[in-house]
């Protein structure tokens, strides 16, 4: 008897796994998983079909095993906790690598290893790592089925937990398989938590390993996870396909894969504007893309909080979907007064990742409310009171749910054609320097205000908090290859929109984070930042003039739409205050780090730091 032909699995409510592949599944793939099977040894093998009834299964399974606890069905339907190992809590960084031919291919930003060294490291992680465990197969359409911009994969995995959330954050199961034919092109993404069971050992909640690899294949689209059960690690569609192999393909096949936000907003006479922003960790990129508008008359909608792929469509457009299907955000910091649309998008159908748990069974993180509940159970299962002296929740706890859960969300959000897209932003967190919004003065220099973006580093990372790294096109860790060859490709899809007669859009960056010299913010955010769109849009319709400064474009003074917001005039002018010799030395570190990726640096980028030192110096 093969391993295909294996006994079901079954749940604690008699649900019965399907354990052959459906009828049709392309001989590549069922032979992949065979190869697969063989290395790792799992006592059974399924077919994960993306139903309903498989997830709740699945969701009964892991609360018999203690890896879920249901939440309060009156507080929070259809929802539940999920604890980790505290070793296994984010992104692994210093575990990821890019495994191209050649170094120089994966880039200064990426940890390289050879692929033919990499493949002997993990086929002895990988031999037997799968005993005394279930193996599932999940194939995956990243994007809308059918769109031409959508992508397929198919990702095999030990861990129910990656099933279920793979669930929400794919179109998974057997409508996606039926996409994939024999001459579909198709990723292959392998993943352990790294902790075989031997016959009669009893199994942990959370089970992972101390030793991690994040590993991908960009010539032979391929990822392989090793030892982490959390987040992108383990969750192979999101960071690695859908930005690190995902920008391989793009790069290859002349399309765009960004970690961008996708957002529609609609004015007051009914217009309509589509907007990508690529904003590092904890910059207000959640914020931007569940807006909510503080100017009478303006609407935003979501298209995608996180990941956009763009291609220039048949009317010479730039077109984007959201390859995601569901949202998988920092759940510290976000709150009624914060994100009240994000908080109503979580109400339910939400699975919760280290989180704290109230006592009358639902979930809490800093943020949540203004003031703290009495009493709570930590995010590793102690507890906790206001007066503990430590976070009832990880500073990196997640909410997984899914994209249509979202009470804002676009109509247009899996249209297969992509939205076109008007504008796109570059935002970061600067304390000091940049300014609130400026306006390229060109395709070239939009590219040089993405690949100069910067920012104060997050729980997200393996980094101190607070300090600042250069994070291009809020890319740094999700590059597939090297990012100078990003920028260079951006460079000629700028040259493509142009050639194909179609509106290119308009490129700004963004602070919503400049402090004054007492240290606090200078600009509301949040729903305020409803008027830098405003003006943004009304440069795309050509209705208000802008300022020229060595930096881009700014707002004339009165501008910006102020009517009712209580912002002081010096601090407004404290906002777009250029400071020259900040500015210089932001430019000279700019160098500094082109200098780390030699000659492959576009030409076009060193000229815009010739032309920007020369505007400050005069």
């Amino acid at each position: 008897m093969t391993l295909l032909d294996s006994p079901a699995p079954t749940a604690p409510d008699g649900y019965r796994f399907r354990t052959q592949p459906p009828v049709g599944t392309p001989a590549s793939i069922v032979d992949w998983v065979e190869g697969v099977a063989a290395r790792t040894r799992p006592d059974a093998i399924v077919w994960a079909d993306g139903s309903q009834e498989e997830f709740d299964a699945l969701a009964e399974l892991m609360v018999s095993r203690g890896t879920m606890i249901r939440l309060n069905p009156e507080k929070r339907p259809n929802s539940y906790l999920v604890r980790s190992n505290p070793a296994d809590v984010a992104r692994v960084e210093s575990r990821t690598f890019i495994c191209s031919l050649q170094r120089e291919d994966a880039g200064p930003t990426n940890n390289w290893v050879h692929p033919e060294q990499m493949r002997d490291t993990l086929d002895g992680l990988f031999d037997g790592v799968m005993q005394g465990r279930t193996m599932y197969v999940i194939p995956f359409s990243m994007g809308p089925i059918g769109s031409p911009l959508s992508r397929y994969g198919v990702q095999l995995t030990d861990s129910p937990y990656v099933v279920a959330s793979m669930r929400i954050m794919t179109r998974m199961g057997e409508r996606a398989l039926e996409r994939i034919t024999e001459t579909t092109p198709w990723v292959k993404a392998a993943h352990t938590v790294g902790y075989p069971l031997a016959p009669g050992q009893q199994d942990i909640p959370w089970p992972s390993n101390e030793l991690k690899y994040i590993t991908h294949f960009p010539e032979s689209r391929e990822i392989w996870s090793y030892g982490s059960a959390y987040g992108g690690n383990a969750l192979l569609a999101k960071k690695s396909f859908a930005l690190r192999i995902a920008s391989v393909l793009a790069h290859d096949e002349g399309w765009l894969a960004e970690h961008m936000l996708l957002i529609k907003a609609t004015n007051p006479e009914g217009k309509e504007f589509h907007l990508a922003g690529a904003f590092p960790s904890a910059c207000g990129k959640t914020n931007l893309a569940m807006l909510q508008p503080t100017i009478p008359g303006w609407k935003v909608e979501t298209v995608g909080d996180d990941i956009a792929w763009l291609g220039i469509g048949d009317d010479g457009q730039l077109r984007a979907i959201n390859p995601e299907a569901g949202f998988f955000g920092v759940a510290p910091g976000t709150g009624w007064s914060t994100n009240a649309v994000a908080m109503e998008t979580i109400q339910s159908d939400t699975i919760f990742t280290n989180v704290a748990l109230t006592d009358d069974g639902d979930v809490w993180w800093e943020g949540a409310t203004k003031e703290p509940p009495a009493h709570l159970i930590d995010w590793q299962g102690n507890d906790w009171t206001p007066d503990s002296g430590r976070p009832a929740a990880h500073p990196n706890s997640r909410f997984t749910v899914s994209a249509a859960n979202c009470p804002s969300i676009s109509d247009d959000w899996e249209d297969p054609r992509g939205v076109a897209i008007d504008a796109i932003i570059f935002g970061g967190r600067r304390a000091t320097t940049v300014p609130l919004v400026v306006e390229a003065r060109d395709w070239a220099h939009g590219v040089y205000l993405g690949a100069t973006v910067s920012s104060e580093a997050t729980a997200a990372a393996e980094a101190t908090v607070g300090t600042l790294r250069r994070d291009p096109f809020a890319m740094a860790p999700f590059y597939g290859y090297n990012a100078a060859d990003h920028w260079k490709h951006w460079l000629e899809i700028g040259r493509r929109l142009r050639a194909a007669g179609g509106k290119v859009p308009r490129i700004f960056q963004v602070n919503w984070f400049r402090k004054d010299a007492n240290g606090k913010f200078l600009w509301p955010g949040f729903g305020e930042n409803s008027r830098v769109l405003e003006w943004m849009f009304s440069r795309i319709e050509g209705q208000t003039a802008a300022k020229e400064t060595p930096i881009g474009l700014v707002p004339v003074d009165g501008g910006l739409n102020t009517t009712g917001l209580d912002v002081s005039s010096e601090a407004l002018a404290e906002l777009f205050r250029l400071d020259t010799a900040g500015l210089l030395s932001d430019a000279e570190d700019a160098a500094a780090y082109f200098d780390g990726f030699g000659e492959r640096v576009p030409a076009e980028l060193r000229t815009e730091i010739a032309a920007l030192r020369e505007r400050l110096a005069s």
